[in-house]
């Protein structure tokens, strides 16, 4: 038969049967259906006692009088007796009343700590009472999706009744504000206090409303204070250091103890204050001493800070080209400088790069900056740099030169056509390097023809075939000159009548060459003589062309005889014509020599001071001086000494006079009304009629150098009075082609 035992605390139940399943059925509904309402009624309020008893020996940290394991079965049991919505409530009701009555020593007792500990105390107590009533938690609270679980409820009770209390939380806010700013102004504090604090406000979900807003506003009450102090009283290199620390410090209390949410709207807030309302007066009072002084460590601060605030790099970016164009503009507008200019230009733009590589991360921004700043100033006045940088190519390639290896030679030319790049006058540069070019090739000064070629090479790249053609026919008459020289000295060993000057001649093609002013000097029979023969064998070998001698940068090698022995004078054509006078006499006169050499008067008053006036002294001039005047005699100083056997005199050659520089000065303008001229004429047979304006605007888009308005306007009246164009009758400011 079936046995059946059901204790009175309801903790065992032990059912033997060998009934068939409708048995069992209706045994079940006997037990739960007719019995239960008894049971339920007798047992439900002594349990509910025993459990209040055991839930308030717990948070008054008393012990229990019960097993854990009776306690949580009572749950269990009451759970089957469906009262546990009632045990719910009343278990919710027993521990609010409990938080209630600690409210008092939230507001009475030291805090900080103690705030901590009572929460410490409450979890702890939240996690025994859960245990004992886990079985609730996990049935009837899993199945009410509104119903906190009992461990949320313990956390609610305390936020709503504790935390939310305006005292408390005015005094806890209070206490962890101050503890901040504090370790602000670089006291030590107990981090890991605020940790759990600021633990505790997160987990109970009111960090945000109750801390982080009023944390935000002190930060930017205290960061914005500073900023204004410290930006009267600190240099910009300080300052830009303490806001780079400020920022990691902030950083770092997030790391430590504040909640990671707070990261982006603090560190915005330093920045805003301690950059962002500072950018212009950082920019005006530092950055100019920052790029004089290349401080570059700070400048890379200066960027990285300036990149993270709205607006910085912007600003940052204008007041870089502002620099650039002041600065450079003073290299450039002062004629003063002129002399170091281009050098000056150069170490310029490779500290500029230094900085916009190194210290703005190579910001494609700022390099464009950088350039167009550049290309601003540099042309501000017109043709000088253009000139001078022809002039600094020459002084580099020019023979002597020894301040460079190859190597850096072409890394200085290569530099040079990086501020080449940014000039507009183009053609002024083409003029005065094919002059300098000119002297170092027919003087013989070019240090080296792979270095010359290289410059050619780097200017046909940038300027086209057009710019370097010349350039170029210069070198092939250099090289067609040593071939036609070899065949001169062959035809030279057949003639029957030889010589003891050794004759070299360069053969120029006018059109290539700069064109050089016509001088007729007297040169001695010898020299005359030697002329015709190679006249005679040129011509023979090409007829039909015309030779005209240019004696102005002719040279030769002269020997001396002075006490302290033989010489060599290596000398311009002019000092030669001047130095043979003195085989035929003692002393002479200014003007005797003009009358006997034909030389220019400017021309030999330079040539007479190099001779008497300058390191190697072979003339002695009467009464001495600097200057040559008309009065002065010169005669040959028998007592010269000197080092070398070989002496050179003839660097006169490669002086620029002031009358080279004006005439050189002069072609560019002319050859530009010529370029104006063809540009009016092609554009208006090709358009046949036109405006004004729209005429303006076309020869601004073909000219290749700089021009004014005005200036432009007077080559179009110069076409009108020659016919090639003309008026309209009705409008003033059309223009009809003449064919």
């Amino acid at each position: 038969s079936p046995m059946f035992t059901c204790g009175r605390d309801l903790t065992s139940v032990k059912i033997r049967f060998t009934y068939s399943v409708g048995a069992i059925s209706q045994l079940c509904f006997w037990l739960f259906v007719t019995d239960r309402p008894k049971l339920a009624e007798n047992y439900t309020e002594d349990t509910w006692l025993k459990l209040q008893d055991a839930v308030g020996a717990i948070q008054n940290s008393t012990s229990i009088k019960y097993n854990l394991e009776e306690l949580y079965q009572a749950v269990e049991n009451l759970c089957s007796y469906k009262v546990s919505p009632t045990l719910y409530k009343q278990l919710r009701q027993v521990c609010e009343e409990h938080v209630q009555a600690q409210i008092h020593q939230f507001r009475e007792y030291p805090f900080l700590c103690n705030c901590i500990g009572k929460l410490c105390d409450h979890c702890r107590q939240t996690i025994m009472i859960r245990s004992i009533f886990l079985f609730l938690d996990r049935t009837y609270v899993l199945q009410n999706s509104l119903l906190p679980s009992i461990w949320d409820t313990g956390l609610e009770l305390f936020r709503t009744h504790i935390v939310s209390d305006s005292a408390v939380q005015k005094r806890t806010v209070d206490g962890i504000l101050e503890q901040i700013e504090l370790e602000r102004n670089g006291e030590t504090v107990d981090r890991s206090l605020l940790r759990s604090l600021l633990g505790m406000l997160s987990d109970l979900q009111v960090y945000k409303d109750s801390f982080e807003e009023r944390f935000l506003i002190e930060t930017n009450r205290l960061y914005a204070a500073e900023g204004q102090r410290l930006m009267q009283e600190r240099d910009v290199p300080e300052y830009l250091h303490h806001v780079a620390r400020r920022l990691e410090e902030e950083n770092d209390r997030i790391m430590n103890y504040l909640d990671q949410s707070t990261q982006k709207p603090l560190i915005s807030c330093v920045e805003k204050q301690l950059l962002g309302e500072h950018m212009t007066a950082v920019l005006q009072k530092g950055l100019s001493t920052l790029l004089d002084e290349n401080r570059v460590t700070e400048l890379g601060l200066l960027y990285q800070l300036f990149s993270k605030v709205k607006g910085g790099l912007p600003t940052l970016l204008q007041f870089w080209r502002d620099y650039i164009k002041s600065f450079g503009g003073e290299i450039v507008c002062t004629p003063e400088k002129d002399k170091d200019m281009v050098q000056d230009l150069l170490d310029f733009k490779d500290k500029m790069d230094n900085v916009a590589q190194s210290c703005f991360a190579r910001n494609e921004g700022f390099i464009n900056a950088m350039k167009e700043a550049f290309e601003t100033f540099i042309n501000k006045r017109p043709n000088k740099p253009a000139e001078l940088i022809a002039k600094y190519v020459d002084s580099k390639l020019r023979a002597g030169n020894k301040e460079a290896t190859e190597e850096e030679l072409e890394r200085i030319l290569d530099k040079i056509m990086i501020i080449f790049r940014f000039i507009h006058g183009k053609d002024v540069f083409e003029a005065f390097y094919k002059k300098d070019l000119a002297k170092r090739l027919l003087v013989g000064k070019s240090a080296s023809v792979d270095a010359e070629k290289s410059m050619l090479s780097k200017l046909k790249h940038e300027c086209g075939a057009a710019f370097t053609s010349k350039l170029e026919g210069m070198f092939k008459d250099m090289e067609l000159s040593k071939d036609i020289m070899i065949q001169f000295k062959q035809y030279m060993q057949n003639q029957r009548e030889p010589t003891n000057i050794e004759l070299t001649v360069n053969i120029l093609t006018m059109g290539y060459w700069p064109s050089y002013t016509p001088m007729e000097v007297h040169l001695p029979p010898e020299m005359v003589k030697l002329q015709e023969v190679f006249k005679l064998f040129y011509l023979g070998k090409h007829s039909g062309r015309k030779l005209q001698w240019q004696p102005t940068l002719g040279h030769a090698v002269l020997k001396a005889e002075f006490k302290e022995g033989k010489k060599e004078l290596q000398v311009s054509l002019f000092q030669t014509l001047v130095l043979l006078m003195f085989n035929e006499g003692e002393e002479f006169s200014v003007e005797e020599i003009r009358t006997a050499t034909g030389i220019e008067e400017g021309e030999l008053r330079r040539t007479l001071q190099s001779l008497a006036c300058g390191k190697a002294r072979v003339l002695n001039k009467n009464p001495r001086g600097k200057d040559v005047e008309d009065g002065d005699r010169f005669n040959f100083n028998n007592d010269f000494k000197h080092k070398l056997f070989r002496i050179k005199i003839n660097q006169i050659q490669m002086k620029e006079t002031v009358e080279e520089q004006v005439s050189t000065t002069e072609r560019v303008f002319q050859d530009r009304q010529y370029q104006i001229d063809a540009a009016v004429v092609r554009i208006m047979k090709m358009r046949k009629t036109l405006s004004h304006n729209l005429l303006v605007s076309e020869l601004y888009n073909q000219l290749k150098f700089p021009v004014k308005p005005g200036d432009l306007k007077k080559r179009i009246e110069s076409l009108i009075d020659r016919d090639y164009m003309e008026r309209d009758k009705e409008t003033p400011n059309q223009y009809h082609y003449v064919a």
